[in-house]
């Protein structure tokens, strides 16, 4: 692959500026993505000051001085573009919404270092028209959604759209809402499950709720939508809408497999987590992202989405549908705004 080309650029400090922190200052300009970026250029010696190369972040910045810096352009090396498939729902300068497919991953990452979301997003958008607030090898990224969940997720294609959304998830402004299959009967028609998530300390794919001080505080309510009776090999299932308040990593699995009702055929955090087996002809977890609710970050106007739930999981709802205890109030309002007609009670 080629070796990436250098652009130099400079930036005279203004008075606003003065007494600025020299990273700080680097990251509000446009040709830097990131704070990461800001100060990996400091430290490589990239950045100059009134001609003389600047190797401190923490330097001060006085009205007039005059900043270089040279950036790379092209993406990482070994971060391509693919043609992949993307399910587009919205799309302006700034962001996009898509549903992903289930089996996608996000970014690249051990075991999956093509075939991913991101490279996808490269080749639509070109790698320069993508927002880097995660770290220039995650273009785009604001959110993410586990390789085996599907539905709704936003890109970001600037900074500025990047920073706001990720905000708005931090402050609880937007509206992710899930659809999943649980196993068991859910007795409360809503709830709010408030407990922390920690990684594995051993098992690093898996994360579990702790009171470790290095937990992370993880929020997700839930309402439950329709109710199966148990059969003869299990004890019935529960159709649930649950809101993310917070977005750590594999927070609904966690969160139901803390309450003894984990997903349907989630492999990690499940029942039945033999490799290659299935529950109700699934080889993935029910669960979709499902609702997408959030404020335009520069245009202001209220957006709002509702994605139809797979084929797949249509299909695992047929095959317990003559079980069905009816629908709740929820269900009835919700259940069609996913294509799915539910059992009336």
């Amino acid at each position: 692959m080629e070796k990436p080309t250098m652009s130099a650029s400079e930036y005279r400090v203004t008075a606003n500026d003065h007494g600025q922190r020299l990273d700080v200052l680097l990251a509000k300009l446009d040709d830097i993505v990131s704070r990461n970026l800001a100060v990996s250029l400091i430290e490589a010696g990239q950045v100059s000051v009134n001609g003389q190369p600047s190797t401190l972040k923490r330097r001060i910045l006085v009205e007039g001085d005059l900043i270089t810096f040279t950036v790379e352009n092209p993406a990482p090396i070994g971060l391509l573009p693919e043609y992949i498939d993307l399910d587009i729902r919205y799309e302006d300068d700034y962001l996009m919404v898509i549903s992903k497919q289930a089996g996608l991953v996000c970014h690249p990452a051990t075991g999956h270092l093509s075939g991913t979301l991101v490279n996808a997003l490269i080749a639509h958008c070109g790698y320069e028209n993508l927002a880097q607030i995660q770290g220039a090898d995650r273009p785009g990224i604001v959110h993410r959604l586990d390789k085996d969940t599907s539905g709704l997720m936003l890109v970001a294609k600037t900074d500025q759209a990047g920073l706001a959304l990720s905000d708005a998830i931090r402050l609880r402004e937007l509206n992710r809402r899930y659809l999943t299959l649980v196993h068991g009967y859910v007795a409360a028609d809503s709830g709010l499950i408030d407990v922390p998530i920690l990684r594995g300390l051993k098992d690093r794919v898996r994360y579990m709720v702790s009171d470790d001080p290095r937990a992370r505080t993880a929020v997700t309510s839930f309402q439950v939508l329709e109710r199966y009776e148990a059969g003869r090999d299990d004890d019935g299932y529960c159709l649930l809408e649950c809101n993310l308040f917070t977005g750590r990593t594999h927070q609904i699995r966690v969160h139901m497999a803390y309450t003894h009702h984990p997903c349907v055929g989630d492999m990690l955090y499940g029942r039945n987590r033999k490799r290659g087996s299935d529950e109700l002809g699934l080889d993935r977890q029910f669960l979709h992202s499902g609702i997408l609710e959030f404020t335009h970050p520069i245009t202001g106007e209220r957006l709002s989405f509702t994605d139809r739930i797979p084929d797949e999981l249509i299909a695992a709802l047929d095959l317990i549908r003559p079980r069905s205890m009816g629908l709740t109030d929820a269900g009835k309002r919700l259940l069609p705004l996913f294509s799915i007609d539910g059992t009336q009670s």
